[in-house]
């Protein structure tokens, strides 16, 4: 038993955003290992092939479908297990790191893995501010009261509830007041969960912004920071990955905007809007002279928000956690409603503080008041749907449309309901009607950001898109994903061997062999494209260069052998070593149809989900019921007018899409000469010489395999031996199979809009609205007996007054 392992050495491991671990940069040699050899002969091999002492150096390597812990590689019983453990991948990655072994949070020894660390909060005094200081004045020395009584029993505590009484547990204090926010600078980060203490007030020097409403921000400067407050609370380390650089995408324009402002308070830093519109926006570092800049426009073909340019040096201080911080209604509201959710009756006072420790920003009493009633209404709304109209609609949903999946999830974190959808016109058009092929993909929201819709498609004999499923969820990430593709894969009771497209992120690339352990998991080439053009902006490249080398890299992925495949790359390290390692290590086994093993019928994108975008009405995203009906009549509608132009075609074999295709290839099939060599081998010859099998259906150019639909060379064959060229095309690209895809019809749902969703939300009060006014000191008893007897001055009697008086005298 042997396995080939990748030996990989000078290069770095770089953490991606859904967490797993990728290698870059260095040397890679290939070694054959069996269970019989030792460490001692393994560490002698790459001694002899890397030419370095690795007898000190630790080696790890990545169990499969799991590059988030790295195991260790000490004995003979551990080299053993790697051989047996990647057995069925027919290779592993083999990393010899440069220092000694330590003792690290990513690396686990011999399958154990090893507890993330946890973040030290530092609890330091409140700072108070007068409501006549006027902005960006520095304050008189003797108008400031400072004191530094630090508790020298810094010992380890746990931090208190919302419900418990935070006035006796935390010595921070703030004074809400004024309308200002003061938020503070970086973070110290230490190992422990350990808290520092301050009895008595701190100088308070104004250092930042908050944004209540607009996206211009409110600037107080400071100058002259002291020494004790160079470290504060913060939000080092939070929101690091919420922007990573160029190419990456966001649902929409409020999306990024949210992530934006994440980003800038992980980091610790100020931006300003030189541009903020629905289709583009350009933003930049409020410091003068500072080069931090970046650009984002709305794609016009996927029609996501996607960065195009990106400067992320910092010369003002920002970007460690050290600079200012900027916050936004939005996210203060997004804040909120995770602590009503673990507390309904936490206090206003009490969420300030546990923000002024988290993030480092001081808000104001009325501030948090705000943003609180906002959270609140947010919350009911959404409550009132989850408990009501969510559970009445999947009821109906399974009513109206007999074998359909409707599954309401229970609650997740207490906060959200997953809801997951498929007709059965859908399952049974997949079943019967469309290849084993599945494209998985998020479909972008135009308005909304509080939940996420997943969507699982296929095509049609028509190569047209043809929904499978969909589900609503909280985020997008790996547990949402194992959820929806459990889901899926109960709805989709077929015994064909699925091949599934996608863009890999936010844990698709682990979610789905981990279901899905017997099917064929394809990349996206256009994300890696973007990606891959991402890395080559960053080296020195002209354009004519970086085209050559992404024009080496489709051939790479339309490559028909290994030969061509190798080639390809050997094309791009010539050019740039680097380059040629990250495509190298993006798994081309996922994405080379050289290597590829599943069949994705000439698909080689995941954006043919993108043709969602359009059928839901912005107006209906607010709501999840409404949404998933919108989708229900347009998909409706979509089946029906298929269905009906099915009927009027011609009568033939082919749809006329792939009946087009087919004519391009028999034109082309015209100027080939056909040799015989068997009654079912045949050796067609042009430019080169391919071998085609009629018995298999096969040819050496593997186009027939890939895509279901006879070559060039096939159709050449065929009109050799006057054999009819429909025979030997795939079941379903025919008419009859793709109007057994369109059959079935999905139902209406009656009494949409008249059905009353108030019922069974009464368990949850709406927020009480706050009148306009001061405030009455006494209040109304509404009990009280009136002892005050008020008469008309004009005919003394009881009732009303002398406006309304209509007595005759």
């Amino acid at each position: 038993m042997t396995v080939v392992a990748i030996c990989q050495h000078g290069g770095e491991f770089v953490t991606n955003p859904d967490g797993t671990l990728s290698y870059s940069g260095g040397d890679a040699h290939a070694i054959e290992v069996s269970r019989e050899m030792s460490v001692d002969d393994l560490h002698a091999e790459i001694n002899n092939i890397f030419g370095i002492d690795s007898t000190d150096l630790p080696l790890k390597y990545f169990l499969p479908n799991n590059r988030r812990t790295l195991i260790s590689i000490s004995h003979d019983r551990d080299l053993q297990r790697m051989v047996d453990f990647t057995t069925n991948a027919a290779s592993a990655e083999v990393f010899i790191l440069n220092k000694p072994d330590r003792a690290k949070s990513t690396v686990a020894h011999s399958g154990t893995s090893i507890a993330a660390t946890k973040r030290k909060k530092v609890s330091t005094p409140g700072f108070r501010a007068n409501k006549n200081t006027r902005l960006g004045e520095p304050q008189p020395n003797n108008a400031i009261q400072s004191a530094m009584d630090v508790n020298a029993n810094n010992g380890r505590q746990k931090k208190p509830s919302s419900s418990d009484n935070l006035d006796a547990s935390r010595a921070l204090s703030i004074d809400f007041g004024t309308d200002m926010i003061s938020p503070a600078g970086g973070s110290s980060l230490i190992p422990d969960m350990q808290q520092q203490k301050f009895s008595t007030a701190a100088e308070r020097m104004m250092a930042g912004i908050f944004d209540d409403g607009s996206m211009t921000p409110l600037m107080v400067e400071a100058e002259g920071t002291p020494e004790h407050m160079q470290q504060l609370p913060g939000a080092t380390g939070l929101f690091d990955d919420a922007i990573t650089g160029v190419g990456q995408e966001f649902d929409n324009v409020k999306d990024f905007r949210d992530q934006l402002c994440k980003y800038a308070i992980g980091k610790g830093f100020v931006y300003r809007f030189v541009k903020n519109e629905t289709t583009r926006a350009t933003v930049r570092c409020v410091h003068q002279g500072c080069p931090w800049r970046l650009h984002a426009s709305e794609s016009s073909r996927s029609k996501k928000f996607v960065i195009k340019k990106m400067n992320d040096v910092h010369t003002c201080g920002g970007g460690l956690g050290e600079g200012q911080r900027r916050a936004t209604r939005q996210w203060l509201t997004g804040i909120i409603k995770d602590k009503l959710h673990e507390n309904p009756l936490v206090k206003p006072k009490d969420i300030a503080r546990d923000i002024y420790e988290d993030y480092g920003l001081a808000l104001t009493y009325s501030q948090v008041w705000r943003g609180r009633e906002v959270a609140q209404k947010e919350l009911y709304h959404a409550i009132k749907e989850t408990y009501s109209q969510l559970p009445w609609f999947c009821e109906r949903i399974l009513e109206t449309n007999p074998g359909s999946v409707a599954i309401l999830s229970p609650l997740v974190d207490s906060k959200f309901r997953r809801f997951f959808v498929a007709f059965h016109a859908s399952l049974h058009g997949f079943e019967h009607g469309c290849r084993p092929l599945i494209f998985l993909d998020k479909i972008p929201l135009k308005t909304t950001n509080e939940f996420r819709l997943l969507a699982a498609a296929g095509v049609d004999g028509d190569d047209a898109t043809f929904p499978v499923a969909f589900a609503i969820v909280e985020q997008e990430n790996y547990d949402s994903w194992v959820w929806f593709l459990l889901q899926l894969k109960y709805a989709v009771t077929t015994s064909r061997t699925l091949t599934f497209v996608s863009d890999r992120q936010k844990g698709l690339d682990l979610a789905v062999p981990q279901v899905f352990g017997d099917s064929h998991h394809a990349y996206c080439l256009h994300h890696l494209m973007e990606e891959f053009k991402g890395e080559l902006n960053k080296g020195p490249f002209s354009s004519q260069v970086r085209d050559s080398i992404l024009d080496d890299f489709t051939r790479a992925a339309q490559a028909i052998s290994i030969e061509d495949f190798n080639a390809s790359i050997d094309s791009i390290r010539n050019v740039s070593p680097e380059a040629a390692d990250w495509v190298m290590s993006s798994k081309p086994e996922n994405w080379s149809d050289a290597i590829f093993r599943g069949a994705r019928f000439d698909h080689f994108s995941s954006n043919i989900v993108d043709g969602f975008n359009n059928w839901i009405p912005a107006k209906k995203e607010g709501s999840i019921v409404q949404l998933v009906d919108a989708i229900r009549v347009k998909l409706t509608e979509v089946m029906e007018v298929r269905r009906e132009n099915s009927k009027s075609w011609e009568d033939g074999t082919l749809t006329p899409f792939m009946e087009a295709k087919l004519q391009k290839e028999a034109a082309r099939s015209k100027k080939l000469n056909v040799l015989c060599s068997s009654d079912t081998v045949f050796e067609v010859r042009g430019n080169t010489i391919f071998v085609v099998n009629i018995g298999t259906w096969e040819c050496t150019c593997r186009r027939w395999q890939l895509s279901g639909l006879p070559c060039t060379h096939a159709v050449a064959v065929f009109n050799r031996v006057g054999r009819p060229v429909y025979e030997f095309c795939s079941r379903y690209f025919r008419l009859e199979c793709y109007r057994l895809t369109y059959a079935e019809s999905i139902n209406p749902i009656p009494d949409m809009e008249q059905i009353d969703f108030s019922a069974g939300s009464a368990s949850y009060p709406p927020p009480a609205r706050r009148p306009a006014g001061r405030p009455r000191r006494k209040r109304f008893n509404p009990n009280k007996v009136p002892t005050v007897v008020r008469l008309c001055s004009r005919c003394k009697m009881q009732g009303h007054n002398k406006a309304t008086c209509e007595a005759i005298l």
